[in-house]
């Protein structure tokens, strides 16, 4: 597992693991990593100190097992996360922006909606003051 800082186009700097830097390369190639905060899929690797692991067996490492560990707690909490919100909130498809301007203005009943939408429109909506959060998607891979 790998961590890299990351940024956005809109400045927003984050975390996010990874199998390796190839597993990175690729998700970020099919525009699969993004932004937390805004949604925005431009993002790049940030300046970061680099984490060399010790020579020999990692498997051993304790430090490389607790960062398993975490690595797996994370993806198990967004998993659990993306359940609640689709068992609490309604689905609305490629509708979200029009129906979060709707209920942010009080033109539709106030409710949790989740669905999808651009960066650059997610940005618009954040603009006018309206709450939009990105749900974060978790692909298993296969482990070695």
């Amino acid at each position: 597992m790998i961590c890299y800082s990351l940024r956005c186009g809109a400045e927003h700097e984050f975390e996010a693991w990874f199998r390796d830097s190839a597993g990175y390369d690729e998700q970020r190639a099919t525009g699969e990593v993004t932004c937390p905060v805004c949604g925005d899929n431009e993002v790049v690797k940030a300046p970061m100190a680099p984490a060399v692991p010790r020579k020999g067996n990692r498997s051993g490492d304790p430090v490389a097992r607790r960062t398993e560990e975490l690595a797996a707690d994370v993806v198990e909490a967004v998993e659990k996360l993306r359940e609640h919100v689709e068992a609490n909130c309604d689905y609305v498809g490629d509708a979200f922006p029009d129906e979060a301007r709707k209920i942010h203005y009080g033109e539709a009943e106030e409710r949790g909606i989740y669905g999808e939408t651009t960066p650059d429109e997610a940005r618009s909506l954040t603009d006018e003051g309206i709450e939009v959060y990105s749900l974060p998607t978790v692909k298993r891979r296969p482990t070695n």
